[in-house]
């Protein structure tokens, strides 16, 4: 286990020889030891086409290749952190929400429009998140932003999860989502916003949650 959270807002990781991590460039707040920070146009093992989907998305978050011995702590803006333990699954989430993350993991770019046809495209415009979202996959782990904490939400073949889109972080596992309309009491009361609109997630699996409807 390379990252690790050491408070809310802050992870440490533990680089050495064999060992490469991936961050957000500007995210590193201190580090003891001989360890050197590398731009990165990709991270991972991610091939070309996880480059030409992440440019095509509008996603090309500049990265930092971090190597060397010693310890690295990231934060960024003073937003919530929360790590996630990948043992050979996937991790789906927006590029600009992830902090750092394991190079052992292999990164690539998934089109949501291919995950509910037109309502995928629908969230993407709702939500003013990509049409397209980062993946994760394999063995090891990440670490990823939010406003307010994150809470995990265990997803069921015979419980579904309806999430806020603006309070959605990320989710793992064999899931299938759709945008669903959905009336609520704000819109009732004259709050309605993207309350109007439910991210419903069906499979089995995990989805993260912040605390709050705010935008990174």
């Amino acid at each position: 286990m390379t990252l690790r959270e050491i408070n809310p807002k802050m992870v440490e990781a533990v680089v050495g020889p064999g060992v490469r991590l991936f961050s957000q460039r500007g995210a590193m707040l201190a580090y003891r030891g001989e360890v050197s920070f590398t731009p990165s146009i990709q991270g991972g093992q991610g091939g070309l086409a996880s480059m030409i989907g992440r440019r095509v998305a509008g996603e090309a978050t500049p990265l930092m290749a971090v190597e060397g011995s010693g310890t690295v702590f990231f934060g960024h803006g003073g937003h919530h952190v929360h790590v996630v333990h990948l043992s050979g699954d996937t991790l789906h989430v927006e590029a600009d929400r992830l902090l750092a993350f394991e190079g052992t993991l292999r990164q690539g770019t998934m089109f949501m429009g291919s995950e509910g046809g037109v309502m995928g495209m629908v969230r993407g415009q709702v939500t003013g998140q990509g049409l397209f979202t980062t993946t994760l996959q394999g063995h090891g782990s990440a670490a990823v932003m939010a406003h307010g904490g994150v809470f995990e939400v265990p997803i069921a073949p015979d419980h579904p999860v309806h999430v806020d889109p603006q309070a959605y972080v990320a989710h793992r596992g064999d899931v299938r989502n759709r945008l669903s309309a959905a009336l609520g009491w704000r819109d009732m009361v004259g709050r309605g916003s993207g309350e109007a609109f439910q991210l419903e997630l069906s499979g089995s699996g995990t989805v993260y949650v912040q605390a709050s409807e705010e935008k990174l």
